[in-house]
C-alpha cells in the first residue's frame, strides 16, 4: 500500500478536504510524507518528501507538509511506530473542537491502546508546539484528536494507521449522535476494557 494510494482513498472518504492532513511512513534515517499544498489526485512518487526527524530534506524536489513536525516529533518518541496518518474527518474533528475525547463509551476505543482517546491541548498548526502537544495526548495510545484540529493515528504499517484512523470517525460518529440524543453513554469500567485488550491480543487485532 502506497502513501500516493492512501491519501488518495481518505481524500475521496472526505477525510482530507481542501489539500488538509498528511500521511507518513518511516523509512531509514527519517520518514517519507506527503508535500504541502498538492491536490492529492495529482500526487505522484516524485512529489513525496524524505525528510530526516531534525527536519532536514532527504529527497524530494518539492516542500513537506506543513505538519511534518508533527511526524518527526512522533516517530522520535515512538520508535514502534511504521506510519502516520493525520486527517481532518468532518465528525471527529468536530469532536476536536469541543476538547474533547473519546471515553469508553465502545469497546473499540481498544484498539487505540487504552481506555480512551484523548484530545491534546491546542497549538497552531504547522508549530513545534503542536507536534509537543500531540506527543503528549498520543502516550501510551495509537490515536489521538487534536483540539480544534483533527486526528492522528499511528501504526506498525500504513494499513493499519489508516485503519485506525477510519475507526477513531467512526467511533466519533457514534458519540457524537448519542449526545444528540441527549442520551448518557454508559462507559464500560477498566476491568471490562482489559478484557477487550486481551480479546483483541487473540484476534490479532492490535497494530
Amino acid at each position: 500500500m502506497s502513501l500516493i494510494e492512501t491519501a488518495r482513498r481518505l481524500d475521496a472518504l472526505g477525510f482530507m478536504p481542501s489539500k488538509s492532513g498528511n500521511v507518513s511512513i518511516r523509512i531509514e534515517g527519517g520518514f517519507r510524507i506527503t508535500p504541502s499544498g498538492l491536490p492529492y489526485a495529482m500526487l505522484t512518487d516524485a512529489d513525496l518528501v524524505d525528510v530526516a526527524l531534525d527536519g532536514t530534506i532527504l529527497a524530494g524536489a518539492r516542500g513537506p507538509s506543513s505538519e511534518w513536525r508533527l511526524h518527526a516529533e512522533i516517530y522520535a518518541a515512538r520508535p514502534a511506530a511504521g506510519a502516520i496518518v493525520h486527517t481532518h474527518s468532518p465528525r471527529a474533528t468536530a469532536l476536536s473542537c469541543a476538547r474533547r475525547g473519546l471515553p469508553a463509551f465502545h469497546y473499540m476505543i481498544a484498539l487505540a491502546g487504552g481506555d480512551d482517546i484523548p484530545c491534546s491541548a491546542y497549538a497552531t498548526f504547522g508549530t513545534a508546539a503542536l507536534a509537543e502537544a500531540a506527543v503528549r495526548a498520543i502516550e501510551g495510545r495509537r490515536a489521538c484528536l487534536l483540539a480544534n484540529h483533527g486526528v492522528v493515528a499511528l501504526g506498525s504499517s500504513l494499513a493499519a494507521a489508516e485503519t485506525l484512523a477510519r475507526e477513531v470517525e467512526n467511533l466519533a460518529g457514534e458519540f457524537l449522535d448519542l449526545l444528540a440524543a441527549g442520551l448518557a453513554p454508559v462507559l464500560l469500567t477498566a476491568e471490562e476494557m482489559a478484557a477487550v485488550t486481551a480479546q483483541f491480543g487473540g484476534y490479532g487485532r492490535l497494530a
